[in-house]
């Protein structure tokens, strides 16, 4: 069995600067298109947004993808052709399901204020189903500490539901010194949304990430800064 242990530094990413939109991308999104950089396990998309006060985007169309939102700060408020509608804020998970085709828009939903958040896209198990849309606050169980079930495949009681029978995302926000147990898997992907912490013996700040593939049980710890995780755990 290969195992494997990539670090990928945040500033490396690769890039989007629209003005009203800084996008940092994990893998190949849009026009940056990198061979060697397609994806990790079923995870394909992870992008770490900032869209200004009054911008967003704009009515567009997706298809056969599961999709999950994190926002770190601020608010972003969706809108879809299925009549879905919501303002999303830290600490509530959102799934869109495109399936045979949906369209939407998100828009910054504040007129003063920057909204960050994280935007992840993985493969569905099944092409062709209805479009579909779920959201849940999840703060208490972030609050009561260790990693939480934010979106799941595998029916995690109080996750988002996501068409992907092999992928769950866990989350975690750590005290300065907390620590938890990176799940294992065959393809994980950690990223540290915000604040400083070290895996194992791998120290990382905020944009940075880890690839494992068949890898072992490793421990996280914040640092000087309370930290936000984010875990993928696919086949």
């Amino acid at each position: 069995m290969n195992t494997s242990m990539e670090f990928i530094p945040g500033g490396e990413r690769l890039r989007t600067d629209l003005g009203w939109l800084q996008s940092w991308h994990s893998f190949s999104f849009g026009e940056h298109q990198d061979p060697g950089n397609r994806g990790h396990g079923q995870l394909l998309v992870l992008n770490d947004d900032t869209v200004r006060a009054g911008g967003g985007f704009g009515t567009h169309a997706h298809s056969d993808m599961e999709i999950v939102t994190w926002v770190l700060s601020g608010e972003l408020e969706h809108q879809d052709s299925e009549g879905n509608h919501g303002v999303l804020y830290p600490g509530l998970a959102q799934r869109m399901s495109a399936g045979r085709g949906i369209r939407h828009s998100e828009l910054n939903a504040s007129s003063e204020h920057d909204v960050h958040f994280v935007q992840m896209w993985v493969i569905p198990d099944t092409a062709g189903i209805d479009p579909g849309y779920e959201q849940r606050d999840l703060n208490e169980a972030l609050d009561g500490g260790g990693l939480v079930p934010l979106a799941s495949g595998q029916g995690h009681e109080g996750a988002v539901l996501i068409h992907q029978r092999d992928a769950v995302l866990w989350g975690a926000r750590l005290a300065v010194g907390d620590s938890i147990t990176v799940p294992t898997g065959g393809h994980v992907h950690v990223f540290l949304a915000t604040g400083s912490a070290a895996l194992g013996d791998r120290e990382m700040i905020h944009g940075d990430a880890v690839r494992l593939v068949n890898a072992g049980e490793m421990s996280l710890t914040a640092l000087d800064e309370a930290a936000e995780i984010l875990i993928w755990v696919t086949a």
